[in-house]
């Protein structure tokens, strides 16, 4: 581990110094020695950049790319002795200052659960605690305190001052509010303290790291709305204009407008472990454009990318070497028939069986989303609509009854359908007919009919959302891959269109073409259908994380939300020049802080998509899900410990007309973070 941390210093050291100028009252020089291999500890001063290097890491909490930091100290009962720390050895302030900065002369630091209390919530504290970051984009240096941290305007102030008397880079030094909070307290600070917020830093980022991987494949130039029209090849590595809301199997994703972590092909990126990265201008960078139409390796990182040609042996070895093992789902229960209430498709676990087991016996039957939707709606602290579930013998009847089976069948067995893409887009058009023009049982017919005229249905469009077997749990991840319909359970055409558009989902290139990718037998999927009552016209909807997923470490844990006026904009597939409001809430700490990414260009300027009742509601319920879910998806179940719920919700006041519009949570499903 000190290895590999070692080598991300030397790849800092090696990043060209930034163009700030030293202050101009002083001949600034470099304080560490640089024969001395050995890293400092800490420093008293930073002289130039190579001191600045020597001590830096990536942050702990990188939201804002391409940022590296090294934390400062100031010590009051000293003196206001300031030291930079080494930040790769001490990742956090309690670590340094306990080693260092207790006992003997000094005071004796406290336990961490103290100290933490008293240094960051305090008006009597020791210790002034932040970090210094470089952010390469638009070579700029900021003081930033912790988002929770509530540090008055005169402590800002100090250490502020500090800093810049013990910089090369004073001079150039801004404050960056992390949270709202501190952005509120920093109006006090004098007007010789430059203010930058988390926007204004955001705009002079050109690179945006989402997947952490490395790739291989033929670099091509082409746009989003063409992917749609001419599917990719599963050995291309793509460069396009903005993110599509899906894509088949690719070996890479470099978008020239920024993607939000919870985008559908970001999800996919992280799944099938390609890498995937954000670049202004990227169609027109030279470093790519010269690279067009050859076999190239692509890495994206934490705080760069490098791409470089590759020979055909190269590229061939590095496709064996990656090759996905072939994954088996889990087999299909086609014993279960009739509507089932979703709170009764996954029941608590009992006779000693874990969550995770009652999950994956539940998904047999109803799926993945069903049977997590079923522990949610169990959940006093999560508001969800009442739902029943198609269990998926219907659609394996379906199947059969129609002949459809066999003609899926009769397209494997075609060679040019195996090796033309062209033709399996054509033969998946024809099935895709042939499923719209099935017919459905009038048993099911009948099922759905009755229960939509029930209580909790009546007078309702309904909803039918796919549930299968091939996601969610121990199946290939295909996020986005299948499609969901309404209909009115009245108009029987509607219903009937509605049910087989669904079940069609199944069959679109793009699922069949992942399925191939991860030697998925196509006849062991099924699809349940979870129906519940639409949202004609909700006025928020949004996607969250419940951990932080700039935060590999646990170290800093906060709630990742992206959210939306209204229906018509999705979050996690904007429109061309749409944002939406991006936040870290930091619901665990005393005073909850939040940190604004983006703001919705929706809604007017100064103000958020969601009250701050609101927000402390859906962190209420995020908190809930994380929890409960852990038993099945955490940590140390995978993801080398990395842990988080992905999960989808909306506003709405339908209910209640007028009154303020409330929480429904519409799924919760394991996230699989940013890769390595």
């Amino acid at each position: 581990m000190r290895r590999a941390l070692a080598l991300l210093s030397l790849a800092l050291s090696a990043c060209p110094a930034p163009s700030a100028a030293p202050d101009a009252g002083r001949a600034w020089s470099c304080t560490r020695d640089a024969a001395d291999a050995a890293t400092p500890e800490s420093l008293k001063e930073l002289g130039c950049f190579t001191d600045f290097t020597a001590l830096a890491s990536i942050p702990i909490d990188a939201n804002i790319p391409g940022a590296r930091s090294t934390k400062v100290v100031l010590d009051l009962a000293d003196s206001n002795a300031l030291y930079f720390q080494d930040s790769l050895k001490y990742q956090v302030h309690y670590a340094f200052v306990s080693t260092h900065l207790s006992g003997g002369a000094l005071p004796v630091v406290p336990s961490l659960s103290s100290f933490n209390t008293t240094e960051y919530f305090s008006p009597e504290r020791r210790f002034l605690l932040a970090a210094v970051s470089y952010y390469e984009g638009p070579q700029v240096f900021a003081l930033e305190f912790s988002p929770y941290d509530t540090a008055s305007a005169a402590m800002m102030q100090t250490l502020f001052q500090a800093v810049q008397a013990h910089a090369y880079f004073g001079a150039q030094l801004v404050f960056h509010p992390t949270s709202d909070a501190l952005a509120l307290e920093s109006k006090k600070l004098l007007a010789s303290v430059p203010i930058m917020t988390t926007e204004q830093l955001y705009a002079g980022i050109d690179y945006q790291p989402l997947t952490l991987a490395t790739g291989v494949g033929r670099l091509r130039f082409t746009t989003a709305a063409q992917t749609e029209l001419t599917p990719p090849s599963s050995q291309d590595l793509l460069v396009l204009d903005q993110a599509p809301n899906d894509i088949s199997v690719v070996q890479g994703l470099i978008t020239q407008t920024f993607q939000t972590p919870l985008s559908h092909i970001n999800v996919l990126s992280a799944n099938r472990g390609t890498p995937n990265m954000g670049l202004k201008n990227a169609q027109a960078n030279e470093v790519l454009r010269a690279l067009e139409g050859k076999l190239v390796k692509l890495t994206v990182g934490a705080l760069s990318w490098s791409v470089s040609e590759v020979t055909t042996a190269e590229a061939e070895a590095f496709w064996t070497a990656h090759q996905p093992e072939a994954v088996t789902l889990p087999p299909l229960n086609l014993d279960v028939t009739g509507l089932v209430d979703v709170q009764d498709c996954t029941p608590d676990s009992t006779d000693g069986g874990t969550l995770r087991d009652a999950i994956k016996e539940s998904v047999r039957a109803f799926g993945g989303k069903a049977a997590q939707y079923s522990v949610l709606k169990r959940m006093p602290e999560v508001p969800v609509k009442p739902a029943f579930v198609v269990p998926v013998h219907y659609y394996d009847a379906f199947m059969r009854d129609n002949g459809l089976y066999a003609l899926v069948t009769a397209y494997l067995a075609d060679p040019g359908f195996r090796t033309d893409s062209a033709v399996r887009v054509a033969k998946l058009d024809e099935l895709h007919a042939a499923i719209m023009a099935g017919a459905v049982s009038q048993e099911l017919q009948d099922l759905i009919i009755a229960k939509s005229t029930t209580a909790d249905y009546a007078g309702a469009k309904l909803r039918f959302r796919t549930s299968t077997n091939s996601e969610d749990l121990d199946g290939f991840p295909c996020a986005g891959c299948y499609v969901s319909h309404s209909a009115d359970p009245t108009n029987l055409v509607d219903l009937l269109d509605a049910l087989r558009e669904t079940w069609s989902s199944a069959w679109s290139f793009r699922t069949f073409e992942e399925r191939t990718f991860y030697g998925i037998d196509h006849f062991s999927v099924g699809m349940a259908l979870l129906v519940h009552h639409n949202f004609p016209d909700e006025e928020a909807n949004g996607v969250a994380v419940t951990a932080n997923p700039y935060d590999a470490s646990g170290l800093d844990p906060a709630f990742y939300v992206n959210v939306q006026y209204g229906g018509t904009a999705e979050v996690v597939a904007p429109p061309p020049g749409v944002k939406s409001d991006e936040f870290l809430y930091y619901f665990s700490q005393p005073n909850q802080p939040i940190t604004y990414l983006t703001h919705s260009n929706l809604i007017a300027p100064g103000t958020t998509v969601l009250t701050t009742t609101q927000t402390y509601t859906l962190g209420r319920a995020l908190d809930a899900i994380h929890k409960r879910f852990s038993a099945a998806y955490g940590p140390g179940v995978g993801n080398l410990g990395w842990y988080a719920m992905d999960v989808e919700f909306k506003f709405d006041d339908e209910a209640n007309p007028g009154q303020p519009p409330a929480l429904y949570v519409k799924q919760a499903r394991p996230y699989p973070g940013r890769g390595q």
